[in-house]
């Protein structure tokens, strides 16, 4: 339902009006296909799964959703999340995004050194430092804030719907290899591989750097469901609020290479402890069974870091973006604010008379 075949999209197109082509429809490729098309832009992306989908390789149905300022990163780094929490701050303002505002508590085991999340009191509301006695005696320092935190089951369905309303196309294929993408669409200039951990598998990028990390969180169905909490040291661990399911999500687990769909219900029970250690008054030592739910997903990771660059094949140009891990949902659109401008040099670059 919502898809559409490539045969009924025009191909013969002025150079100006030819889709941009993304290959893959996670957070990161959705984004960057609705900043496109409130360009006026054309857009058709392309992949094996589609928002809606809950397959445990689709990864954007599964994340956490937090903004959170992310440590040791570059300031062209920070200033793509900044851009991010400010567009996300505006989709709150609609209940169908599933964004919302909430509170926040964040406890350190140690000082934050000057590379650290520290530089996110710059972009958050009403962040403070808690005074001692706001926070348990084992932690060192704490802060308090407005984080956005996004309910993936809201907003993955939105932004295909948003994405269709103004013109976007989606395709459902596996692809082998790039090159098979631009075989299939001759008369487009301009791709973006937003693939994910797709990219360590197509044949003509390989990118050895990818990984995947498995996720598991618990889902704990309660009222208190609008204060987040983050503990940050040996023990990180994680409470995200979901208003708009009635629920907090636990976490704080990741697992290299390990792709297995099977909840571990050891790895269950050690979240949740410390879940009730981080938040007694919100997680109870032993909840029960009917309010738990349990959530595993596969991060697309990448050592070294995520891609975000511009390469050519020809005429053609190629954008990469993937590999964001845990944080596609804080970089994703700031990345495609990036990715728009990246599209409006190729255009500039390649203009046909």
């Amino acid at each position: 339902m919502g898809e559409c075949d490539q045969s009924a999209c025009t191909w013969d197109l002025p150079f100006a009006q030819r889709p941009i082509i993304v290959l893959g429809v996670g957070i990161i490729g959705c984004a960057a296909a609705r900043q496109l098309l409130r360009q006026g832009l054309s857009v058709t992306l392309v992949a094996e799964f589609l928002p809606g989908d809950q397959d445990i390789h689709y990864a954007s149905a599964w994340a956490g959703d937090a903004w959170h300022a992310a440590g040791g990163i570059t300031a062209d780094q920070r200033h793509l999340q900044a851009i991010t929490h400010r567009v996300l701050l505006q989709m709150a303002q609609d209940p169908q995004s599933g964004v919302s505002v909430v509170d926040a508590r964040e406890h350190l085991e140690q000082d934050p050194s000057p590379d650290s999340a520290i530089w996110g009191s710059g972009v958050v509301s009403k962040f403070r430092q808690l005074n001692r006695g706001e926070y348990p005696s084992e932690f060192t320092c704490g802060w308090a804030y407005e984080p956005l935190v996004t309910d993936p089951i809201r907003h993955m369905p939105y932004l295909k719907r948003e994405i269709q309303k103004r013109g976007g196309c989606f395709i459902r294929r596996q692809m082998g290899s790039l090159q098979e993408v631009l075989d299939m669409f001759p008369a487009s200039k301009v791709f973006i591989n937003a693939s994910g951990l797709g990219s360590r598998d197509l044949a003509d990028v390989g990118d050895v750097r990818c990984f995947a990390e498995r996720g598991q969180n618990v889902f704990l169905r309660t009222d208190l469901c609008h204060t987040m909490y983050f503990r940050n040291g040996c023990e990180y661990t994680y409470i995200i609020p979901r208003p708009h399911s009635g629920g907090v999500v636990l976490g704080g687990v990741k697992q290299e290479n390990d792709v297995s769909p099977e909840v571990d219900m050891d790895i269950a029970r050690d979240v949740i402890a410390r879940a009730h250690r981080l938040a007694p008054e919100m997680v109870p030592a032993q909840p029960p069974k009917s309010a738990l739910g349990h959530i595993v997903g596969i991060r697309p990771s990448r050592r070294g870091g995520f891609r975000l660059d511009t390469e050519t094949r020809g005429p053609r140009t190629i954008l990469s973006a993937y590999e964001f891990g845990g944080g596609g949902y804080s970089f994703s659109y700031g990345v495609a604010e990036a990715l728009v401008r990246m599209v409006e040099k190729a255009e500039r670059d390649n203009l046909e008379v």
